[in-house]
């Protein structure tokens, strides 16, 4: 999902509370905080030698022991408008950063308004391979990337 994407369900659905359901169904406890909003910027080789970037909006979400605290869709919406001058091109994917065990990244997969929350609905951040074509292997489908795929530069 796009931020301008996510501003405009959070415009549309201001007075309901702000959800999150992690890949397996498990839920975010309704007393989560969002601690951090970043604009995540990653430039890198990929294993053919060519230089990428990548920007993304990274939401990090925290639980504490704050049992009693609760986050609306409009408090959301404040948040990201604090963010905007961070945060200038809305064209950038959204992601969830949540910690469960180990931290882990999140895309959103969906969403699902109901009559009293808007619930972001996150799917595994996967790994990529991008560059196949240099590797002489034959395009991988996203799910079915393993990391015992390497190319070398010879």
């Amino acid at each position: 999902m796009k931020l301008s994407e996510l501003k405009m369900l959070l415009a549309e659905d201001s007075e309901k509370d702000f959800r999150i359901v992690l890949p397996d169904g498990a839920t975010v406890p309704v007393s989560f905080h969002v601690t951090e909003v970043g604009r995540i910027q990653k430039t890198f080789l990929d294993c053919g030698g060519k230089l990428r970037e990548r920007v993304t909006c990274q939401l990090q979400v925290w639980v504490g022991e704050d049992y009693d605290h609760r986050i609306e869709v409009e408090k959301m919406a404040s948040i990201l408008e604090i963010a905007k001058p961070y945060l200038p091109d809305e064209s950038i994917p959204v992601e969830i950063e949540y910690e469960r065990n180990v931290i882990s990244q999140y895309t959103i997969q969906g969403t699902e308004i109901s009559d009293d929350s808007v619930v972001l609905q996150l799917a595994h951040k996967p790994t990529e391979f991008l560059t196949t074509e240099f590797c002489g292997l034959p395009a991988i489908p996203v799910k079915a990337q393993k990391s015992e795929y390497c190319c070398s530069h010879e």
